[in-house]
């Protein structure tokens, strides 16, 4: 037993020596293996346990995990004493002024549809309409019965419309919350829906299966047509920022009465005639009407006494007016010479 005892002893010895001359984690790793590994000299000692007596044998097993734990204490300071003489020697060698500015560094900046999208909600928030934002997959219910179009009804056949298996809907347009909005509170009732929308049909220059919708709602006591035209003229003129002119011509949708198309005066050629607006001076813009009595009574309000307007316009198309984009697949195509350009 004492043999062991003195044999554990000048180990240690050995080892505090023997970190001394150790100057890297490399050379401090083979030292952990050769002075505690499984070959090493303190296994081959405490292997030799097994011919002593019981109590000899607590005596030494309790000496040797002192020795142990000393060892592991003793090679973690040394680990801790090289990390901070490597990391010393890099601050030294490796200086680094974080304050001095960058050289050709580009940031990124936001895609631009999220920058006119910001823009147009600013628009219209200074008009008093508040943001609320869409649900992307919704029910049946919300996207086409609550506006008017129960089942079997043809006009649900103008959206070619991704369903997923639980019978839900990829919504066709950012309508599909009106019903939720006219819940929500009492007339006076003014609310924007920006959000992405989804429909299953073949892309070209002028139509994406996923595209960007502004849906707008505003129910009041003695709300007009007048009134829809002139709130869309005044955001037009903000978002285009000049005096633009606008006309609505009759046409049918089901969740309003009367409804019709809003179109705007070319913003490329001025009214005057050019091949994107067919030498004709205007561009249909979007849909838009009086809300179907029968869309306000669904939401619980008394279409007698409130009167109210809708309208929704896809995003990108003013963006491709606003800076003469002639595709519309840009906006999702990647390409980082399209997007640096904003």
């Amino acid at each position: 037993m004492e043999k062991i005892l003195i044999k554990l002893e000048k180990h240690i010895t050995s080892a505090q020596e023997g970190l001394k001359k150790i100057d890297c984690e490399k050379k401090l790793d083979e030292f952990r293996v050769k002075s505690m590994g499984r070959k090493s000299q303190l296994t081959n000692i405490l292997r030799s346990i097994k011919d002593l007596k019981t109590e000899e044998k607590v005596l030494v097993g309790k000496k040797a995990n002192e020795i142990k734990g000393k060892l592991e204490n003793m090679i973690e300071n040394k680990m801790a004493e090289l990390q901070k003489k490597k990391v010393s020697k890099l601050a030294e060698t490796e200086w680094i002024d974080v304050t001095v500015p960058g050289k050709g560094h580009k940031p990124g900046h936001l895609h631009p549809t999220t920058q006119m999208m910001e823009y147009a909600e600013d628009i219209f928030q200074d008009m008093g309409f508040e943001i609320v934002y869409p649900n992307e997959i919704d029910d049946d219910y919300h996207n086409f019965t609550s506006l008017n179009m129960p089942e079997g009804h043809p006009a649900r056949d103008a959206w070619d419309t991704f369903w997923t298996e639980e019978e839900h809907v990829m919504i066709t347009h950012t309508s599909s919350m009106q019903n939720r909005i006219l819940k929500s509170g009492s007339p006076p009732i003014r609310a924007i829906v920006p959000g992405k929308c989804f429909r299953n049909e073949a892309t070209d220059a002028r139509h994406e299966h996923t595209f960007y919708q502004f849906e707008g709602v505003y129910v009041d006591k003695g709300i007009t047509l007048s009134d829809m035209i002139g709130t869309l003229q005044a955001f037009f003129n903000s978002f285009y920022e000049r005096d633009l002119k606008v006309k609505f011509t009759p046409d049918f949708f089901p969740f309003v009465e009367p409804g019709g198309m809003v179109s705007l005066e070319c913003v490329l050629c001025r009214g005057k005639g050019c091949r994107v607006c067919k030498y004709t001076g205007w561009l249909e813009i979007l849909g838009c009407g009086m809300i179907h009595p029968n869309v306000l009574k669904e939401a619980g309000i008394d279409h007698k006494t409130y009167t109210g307007f809708a309208w929704g316009f896809g995003l990108e198309r003013l963006i491709m007016l606003k800076y003469n984009i002639e595709d519309v697949r840009l906006f999702h195509s990647g390409d980082l010479r399209f997007v640096k350009q904003f």
